[in-house]
């Protein structure tokens, strides 16, 4: 296409957008807003895996060790630990250390040791966590086998209905995001076609009067492509503004209540956003457009 006919194009698709500015505000706004809910979803959907993934981070396995093994017997057992398949980290912690780690749940004016009567009960212990969150069951028996090992505690019961659930919300969040997907672009083709539908007749004249069809479509193209652009502009930065104050309120007030804050993720959910209006955009203009051209 020569450079003449793409600056004419551009100009027609300006001059048609300004001429026929309701319908070309419709589709805008339809876009605007069917990104902006398929955003929302996708980032609560985001929200959820990340909640999902901290909760599994947080999993581990303890392993208390029987009171007649020796520090030194204690601390060569971390191999065998380290052996079993799925452990992403083993770490020991002493009597002593627990101990210390108990007192300061604790006022500082209880003494934890005194009130045990200058002995600590406590047996040695291992902290081992898993690379994978459902491994965590299996590799708790595994611990369970080893013979300088007393008892094995992981939550058993509520790992297992923990792993069910976020196993569950990834489920649901993807197919939630798969609908909504579905749902603004239905949307969104649908309020491009009914722009193109309103200029039929002018479409059909220009037929009658010799423009050849790529005459016709070029400027159909771009103006669906900067409707589509502009509607996704708007979406991106209406759900940057509200998600940005929502991560800023979250962390003043419930700092604990872990929130997706990762900019990457969340700008790439922002380009797909883009490219999704744009490209639907165009290629619902021009789809739009073909039953027309034949007169």
């Amino acid at each position: 296409m020569r450079l003449s006919s793409l600056e004419y194009a551009f100009r027609d698709a300006f001059r048609s957008m300004k001429r026929n500015k309701v319908m070309c505000l419709a589709a805008i706004a339809t876009v605007a807003v069917s990104l902006l809910i398929l955003g929302c979803a996708w980032l609560l959907v985001l929200n959820s895996e990340h909640m999902a993934s901290v909760m599994e981070s947080e999993l581990e396995i303890n392993a208390y060790l029987r009171s007649e093994i020796t520090r030194e017997d204690a601390l060569n057992l971390k191999r065998k630990f380290e052996a079993i398949g799925g452990v992403a980290q083993v770490t020991f912690i002493s009597k002593e250390e627990g101990l210390k780690n108990l007192q300061e749940r604790f006022d500082e004016d209880t003494n934890i040791l005194e009130a045990l009567g200058g002995n600590n009960p406590l047996p040695d212990m291992y902290r081992v966590k898993a690379k994978i969150a459902d491994d965590v069951p299996r590799i708790a028996m595994e611990v369970e086998k080893i013979p300088e090992v007393e008892n094995v505690r992981y939550g058993q019961g509520v790992v297992e209905k923990l792993l069910a659930l976020t196993n569950w919300l990834r489920t649901v969040g993807v197919v939630v995001v798969l609908v909504i997907g579905l749902a603004a672009v239905f949307l969104i083709a649908t309020s491009i076609r009914l722009t193109v539908f309103a200029r039929r007749r002018e479409i059909g004249i220009m037929k009658l009067v010799g423009a050849t069809d790529w005459y016709i479509r070029w400027p159909f193209f771009l103006e669906g492509l900067i409707v589509g652009f502009v509607g996704a502009v708007l979406a991106v930065l209406s759900l940057h503004f509200f998600y940005s104050r929502l991560v800023h309120n979250v962390i003043l007030t419930v700092n604990f209540l872990p929130i997706l804050n990762d900019l990457s993720i969340i700008v790439h959910v922002y380009k797909w956003l883009l490219f999704i209006g744009t490209f639907l955009g165009a290629v619902g203009s021009a789809i739009s457009l073909r039953r027309f051209l034949k007169v």
